[in-house]
């Protein structure tokens, strides 16, 4: 979830919404992440995802990054949008996704002065996909959900479910004025790690679900999958090994895992500036999405780098 700086309006209208939305399916596309639901509100918004690649920190800074830039664009004006970096809570998946789901889709009725009266109508969540009462978006999950509830009905229950209230629990535990960094069970607690998260700060939740790699990390890995010299991945080459693919990948993979911003990556690959590297991941996403023998080996490379967290 984020906010906006002294809680202003960063949804001012129906384009600032469907331009977060459509930075919702770019993260999607881009990063694999899961998104099970979603609420956007007029100075806040929260959303329910899953990293299965552990990055986290890299998919809302996309998210947060780029719809500050396009809200800016609109708008016509510049700097800082939010009041600083996202709250993250480590939810078990299970009972507590569920709870949490509604406790999202609750948020439009759930203050002072209700934003409407029928949440159905309420359009920038995902809770009117939810009962079906509007076409979901490509990249909304909710299946797992449904599966939860195990009614056969699945619009009719969810939007009973939903309608019955917040559970005290959940209630409770957003009330609080320094909000845990964890929702989930003693025993799913004990089980990560022993009890480290169990009283954890948000800090160290975030960093168990990103991965612990460096630059370093990434290309050695991916020189390694190439069977090829560090400095071939590192150095700027000229001659037959210029535009060398696994110098490409490298580069590609540490702005799609890594929270590493594009002037240290151009230092570190010994390019001019930060644009260079963004026009060479532009043309490895490209060739990703044309070419799915390519797109098979960068799922390859991905799973060789992440042992190195393992």
């Amino acid at each position: 979830m984020n906010r906006g700086r002294a809680r202003q309006t960063i949804f001012h209208d129906s384009q600032y919404f469907q331009a977060f939305l459509a930075t919702l399916a770019e993260a999607h596309a881009r990063f694999d992440c899961i998104i099970h639901a979603y609420c956007l509100m007029s100075n806040h918004y929260h959303l329910l995802i899953e990293t299965p690649k552990a990055n986290l920190g890299r998919v809302m800074r996309h998210i947060n990054g780029v719809y500050t830039q396009r809200h800016n664009k609109l708008k016509r004006t510049d700097g800082p949008l939010f009041r600083g970096r996202y709250k993250a809570i480590l939810v078990e998946k299970g009972a507590y996704l569920l709870q949490l789901s509604r406790y999202i889709h609750r948020n439009p009725i759930e203050m002072a002065n209700p934003m409407v009266e029928d949440l159905a109508k309420y359009p920038w969540s995902s809770y009117p996909a939810y009962i079906g009462e509007t076409e979901p978006q490509d990249w909304l999950t909710r299946d797992f959900t449904y599966d939860m509830l195990g009614h056969r009905y699945k619009y009719k229950q969810y939007k009973a479910y939903v309608l019955r209230g917040n559970d005290a629990e959940i209630a409770d535990f957003y009330s609080k004025v320094k909000t845990a960094a964890v929702l989930s069970s003693d025993d799913f607690k004990h089980a990560l790690k022993g009890s480290v998260l169990a009283n954890a700060s948000e800090k160290v939740v975030v960093k168990q679900l990103q991965p612990e790699l460096t630059i370093s990390d990434v290309v050695n890995a991916v020189a390694r999958f190439y069977h090829c010299p560090i400095s071939q991945i590192t150095s700027v080459i000229k001659g037959p090994s210029k535009g060398f693919e696994g110098r490409k990948v490298a580069m590609y993979f540490c702005q799609e895992l890594l929270d590493a911003r594009l002037a240290d990556m151009a230092l570190f690959f010994g390019l001019g500036h930060g644009g260079s590297v963004s026009f060479i991941t532009h043309q490895i996403r490209k060739r990703r999405n044309d070419d799915k023998q390519f797109a098979k080996r960068l799922s390859d490379i991905f799973e060789h780098i992440m042992k190195q967290v393992t």
